[in-house]
C-alpha cells in the first residue's frame, strides 16, 4: 500500500506528513514524490510562456547536487496573446489576475511545498509594497511559501552589493512602455539608479520567446556604460540564464536573468544552498 502524503488540498510539508494511519514504504521512508523527493515546487506560468520550464530543468539538470528538485507546472489561462502597445498589455495583466486562482488551484492539486511565480510583470507593479501584497495574498489562499521574480531579483542585487556597491543599473524587458515605467519605479523606490529600461516592446506574450540572444547581446553591450554597475533581464518569457553566463565573463559585470535569480531565490529559501553552475554568478557564489 502507497502512504498516504497528505490529507489535505494542499499537502503539506514532509515534516507535517503522518504516516501513523498508512502503511509506509520501510521504517524510516518519507513520504515523498519520486523524482521531486527532495523538494517539489509548483511554477505558475502564463500558457504563452514556453521558457521558464526549459531554463529552470536547464539549471537543474546541469547541477547533480540538485537531484529531487522538481517542479509541477501550473498554466494561467490566456485567451487574448498580443499585446502591441500599452491597453493590451494592461488586458493581458488583467487576464493574469482573473485567472491566477484558478491556475493555482490547479497547481496546487498535486501538493507543492512550495510557489514559484514564472510570471514577471505583475510582481514589478506598485514597488515591493504591491509585490509584498500579490506574494501574501498567494500565501494567505495556499499555505506555502511564494517566490517572485521581482523580490527575487532584489535580493540578487543586494547580495552582489554587499560584495561591491551597486548604484546604477540597466535594465532589459520584452514589455511595452507602460510595464517599463512600473519596473523602473520598483527600482528607484528600492534605491538603485537606472540608467535605462530598454524594452523590446515585443507585438505579444508568445513572441517573447523569439527575441534571440544576439537581439540581447546587442542591447547588453550598448547598455554597458562605464558608470553601470549591474545588468536586470525581465520578463520570464525571454530566454537569457544561458547568455547572461557567457555575457558576465565578457563584460566583468553582473547581470541578472530573472528566471535565474527567482529559482535561485526559492532554493536558497528552502535551505538548498549548493553553489549552481552554468547559470550566472548569483547562482555559483551566494
Amino acid at each position: 500500500m502507497i502512504p498516504d502524503v497528505a490529507s489535505g488540498y494542499y499537502g503539506g510539508t514532509p515534516d507535517q506528513v503522518n504516516l501513523e494511519a498508512t502503511v509506509p514504504l520501510s521504517d524510516t521512508a518519507p513520504c515523498l514524490s519520486q523524482k521531486s523527493n527532495r523538494r517539489k515546487f509548483g511554477v505558475i506560468v502564463p500558457s504563452t510562456n514556453t521558457i521558464v520550464e526549459y531554463e529552470f530543468w536547464h539549471m537543474i539538470t546541469s547541477n547533480k547536487a540538485l537531484k529531487g528538485c522538481g517542479f509541477h507546472m501550473g498554466e494561467i489561462l490566456i485567451r487574448k496573446v498580443k499585446w502591441s502597445d500599452d491597453a493590451e498589455m494592461l488586458e493581458f495583466l488583467d487576464q493574469l489576475r482573473l485567472e491566477l486562482d484558478h491556475a493555482v488551484d490547479r497547481c496546487c492539486t498535486a501538493e507543492p511545498e512550495f510557489l514559484i511565480m514564472g510570471m514577471s510583470a505583475e510582481t514589478f507593479f506598485g514597488g515591493m509594497k504591491g509585490n509584498t501584497e500579490f506574494r501574501e495574498y498567494l500565501t494567505n489562499r495556499t499555505g506555502l511559501g511564494v517566490a517572485t521574480g521581482a523580490e527575487a531579483c532584489y535580493y540578487a542585487l543586494e547580495a552582489f552589493k554587499a560584495k561591491k556597491p551597486i548604484k546604477k543599473i540597466a535594465v532589459i524587458t520584452p514589455y511595452q512602455p507602460v510595464a517599463d515605467v512600473e519596473v523602473k519605479k520598483f527600482f528607484e523606490g528600492l534605491g538603485y539608479e537606472v540608467s535605462e529600461v530598454f524594452g523590446f516592446c515585443c507585438v505579444g506574450a508568445v513572441e517573447i520567446a523569439h527575441v534571440t540572444e544576439e537581439m540581447l547581446e546587442k542591447e547588453v553591450h550598448r547598455l554597458n556604460t562605464e558608470d553601470v554597475d549591474a545588468f536586470v533581464q525581465c520578463g520570464t518569457n525571454l530566454a537569457f540564464v544561458e547568455l547572461a553566463d557567457r555575457l558576465e565573463n565578457e563584460i566583468g559585470k553582473p547581470i541578472i536573468a530573472i528566471n535565474a535569480a527567482t529559482l535561485w531565490f526559492a532554493l536558497r529559501e528552502n535551505n538548498i544552498t549548493e553553489p549552481m553552475h552554468n547559470c550566472t554568478r548569483l547562482c555559483r557564489e551566494f
